[in-house]
């Protein structure tokens, strides 16, 4: 357990455990909106923001976020009425941010390429006390939203017409989706990185697919699988000293390999179960037209 005792490991395996809990706690919505790659976009828009926070002498994680909201939101407003032209508008806001954040950072007087890149991949050693504040307290409202409007947002991800019907502020509920995605960028992006965040938000969740066949169980798993690779990613990277970002993503793609091995003969056996079921129910329910002829009456 020699690991515990740095420091900056201390501040390292905190923020991976709140990572681990917030990205697939964001994810699962994403997954079920078909906007798997809404990470990626928020994380190129995000590097604008650690840029200007160099540049502006301020906190880069706050500064990210804040760009990170705007982003998001823009997105979310493009995607509802960008009609044809969305995908170049959000094409345009993903390089653009990208670009932003490496020109702003080299104008900054202290900051450089080699600040910029442990913000891309994440690294243990720049995890200061003051990150872990940030940190904490954006997971905080991460779990706040994606735990107590659990219901509300699983029925916008669904089908958003139903949900309208229903009542459900629709508009607002999306808005909410995509800061929130915001907001786990920037509390990912010192542990796994900008660039590598969206598979620690889509990857644990498509393993505890594998698995699971409930919205909750789904949930729950795709958080347990979430901080254990978050962790185990950090523990690994320091021993080995290998990047933390990708040990933590290869990880969680590794054991979404095994899931869905593992998952296979189970998906058979549940076939050929409701196989069984459906050809005993028909047995027992379709009705016997036929009648003996000494039963026939006039």
């Amino acid at each position: 357990m020699d690991f515990l005792e740095p420091a900056f490991m201390q501040r390292a395996l905190l923020a991976a455990v709140l990572v681990g809990i917030t990205a697939p706690a964001v994810g699962i919505y994403l997954v079920q909106r078909r906007q798997a790659l809404m990470g990626d976009g928020i994380g190129h828009v995000a590097m604008t923001g650690v840029g200007l926070g160099f540049l502006l002498n301020s906190s880069p994680v706050w500064m990210a976020t804040l760009v990170a909201i705007v982003g998001s939101v823009a997105m979310e407003l493009i995607r509802a009425y960008g009609k044809t032209r969305g995908d170049l508008a959000l094409a345009l806001l993903f390089y653009g941010g990208m670009a932003g954040g490496v020109l702003l950072i080299n104008l900054s007087p202290t900051g450089s390429n080699a600040n910029l890149s442990s913000y891309l991949f994440g690294s243990l050693s720049t995890v200061s006390s003051e990150d872990v504040t940030a940190i904490a307290l954006l997971a905080a409202f991460v779990v706040l939203v994606t735990v107590g409007l659990r219901r509300q947002l699983f029925a916008v991800s669904q089908d958003e017409e139903f949900a309208r019907v229903t009542g459900l502020p629709v508009r607002l509920l999306n808005l909410l989706v995509a800061i929130t995605a915001a907001v786990t960028v920037t509390v990912a992006m010192r542990v796994v990185g900008l660039l590598l965040v969206s598979a620690l938000m889509v990857v644990p969740v498509a393993a505890a697919q594998q698995l699971t066949r409930s919205f909750k169980a789904t949930f729950v798993l795709a958080v347990l699988i979430g901080t254990g690779v978050t962790l185990s990613g950090t523990i690994t990277s320091y021993y080995q000293d290998v990047p933390p970002g990708a040990t933590i993503v290869l990880l969680a793609i590794g054991v979404f390999i095994a899931l869905a091995v593992l998952a296979t003969p189970l998906a058979r056996r549940r076939a050929r179960a409701a196989e069984r079921a459906s050809a005993e129910c028909d047995a027992r329910c379709v009705p016997d037209t036929r009648r003996p002829a000494d039963d026939v009456r006039v």
